[in-house]
């Protein structure tokens, strides 16, 4: 009795850590065929994240509709030495204008935006003078959502306080421009009568964010996240300032973090939010680059889609965004072939020397 109680015992304690064992070593997939387990990518993560003295870190990935992997590392305050941890959230600067263009999409389909129709007449009743050159005044009359969304303004990415000078025809070149996206934001909301602050941000929500999982992302400060929010670094140094937006900034003014920005991905692969042919639209590269493209010569990517730009890689085309706030920078990617996304966060301004490492162990990723 004794011996087969042991036994049964001795059994228990096996499963008990076989399965712990399991839990605690995912295999992860990666473009390239490779899978790594969860333990070697954080090792490998944080022994980097020391070498570049990166402060802290919300990353996740993607295999197959599901996040196969999310963790987060280090401070959200070098001074502080608070840990960042699942809850914690980011500026997601530029990683904001993909996900806008999605909120649009949805809206698109609704009926209360026509991608084709210039958003001129609802910016005009507040539009001042001096705001565009009188030069470029035609151009900027028949700028449309689907231009602005793939980058086709001739419109500088931002102006600063200065008239708006447009380079070229809009929709004939490609000019990345977030300052296009501001005014495809404020237009959007004069259309709907609402201010673009909260008003618009909890459309952005209830229509988009929330449908997809996505519980604590949004463009305008809520107070509630206060003690949540990661502080930014430059060279290591913290800037004690919480940007508080009130006003959405379609191109820049994102919290997020990356177990939230992988819902998505997931979206973008799968969609249940909005048709798949309003997905298909999305992706479909609406404006090929020109063969002396900065981008093109230096990344190999080769035009921009409704949100993301467009790269060919030998694991199927990947679509792709980076963010960078300075003190805060971003990235993202997907490849819809392999089922595959990847997203982080990061509270610093040494994110890209880290991904270039990164790579080394999963392969290409920008």
């Amino acid at each position: 009795m004794n011996t087969v109680k042991s036994y049964i015992i001795a059994l228990a304690i096996i499963l008990t850590v076989s399965v712990f064992g399991q839990e605690n070593s995912t295999l992860i997939k990666v473009p390239n065929g490779n899978t790594i387990s969860s333990k070697a990518l954080n090792e490998y993560i944080e022994k980097t994240m020391d070498s570049l003295e990166l402060p802290g870190l919300s990353i996740a990935i993607v295999n197959d509709d599901k996040i196969a992997y999310h963790n987060t590392f280090g401070v959200k305050n070098l001074k502080t030495k608070d840990p960042v941890t699942k809850r914690t959230i980011f500026e997601g600067a530029s990683l904001s204008k993909p996900l806008f263009a999605y909120f649009l999409m949805k809206m698109a389909e609704k009926g209360q935006i026509d991608l084709d129709q210039p958003i001129y007449p609802y910016l005009e009743p507040i539009f001042q003078e001096g705001t565009v050159e009188d030069t470029s005044l035609d151009y900027y009359k028949i700028l449309t959502p689907r231009i602005i969304l793939s980058h086709g303004t001739g419109i500088p990415n931002w102006v600063k306080g200065e008239p708006i000078k447009i380079a070229f025809k809009p929709g004939t070149d490609f000019s990345y421009s977030g300052e296009a996206y501001q005014h495809l934001g404020a237009a959007f909301s004069l259309k709907l009568g609402i201010d673009w602050g909260s008003k618009l941000d909890a459309l952005f929500i209830k229509e988009a964010a929330l449908p997809i999982g996505m519980d604590r992302t949004l463009y305008t400060w809520d107070s509630k996240y206060e003690s949540s929010v990661a502080n930014g670094h430059i060279k290591g140094q913290v800037n004690p300032n919480i940007n508080r937006f009130k006003k959405v900034g379609p191109g820049f003014s994102l919290h997020s973090n990356a177990e939230d920005y992988a819902m998505f991905l997931i979206e973008m692969m799968n969609p249940k939010n909005i048709t798949k042919a309003t997905r298909d639209e999305m992706l479909k590269e609406h404006n090929h680059f020109r063969e002396d493209n900065t981008l093109l010569k230096e990344t190999g990517q080769t035009g921009w889609g409704l949100g993301f730009a467009q790269k060919p890689t030998s694991n199927g085309l990947m679509h792709l965004h980076t963010g960078n706030n300075q003190d805060f920078q971003a990235y993202t990617m997907f490849i819809p072939e392999q089922n595959y996304g990847f997203v982080m966060f990061t509270n610093s301004d040494n994110l890209f020397p880290f991904l270039e490492k990164l790579e080394d162990l999963l392969g290409e990723h920008f």
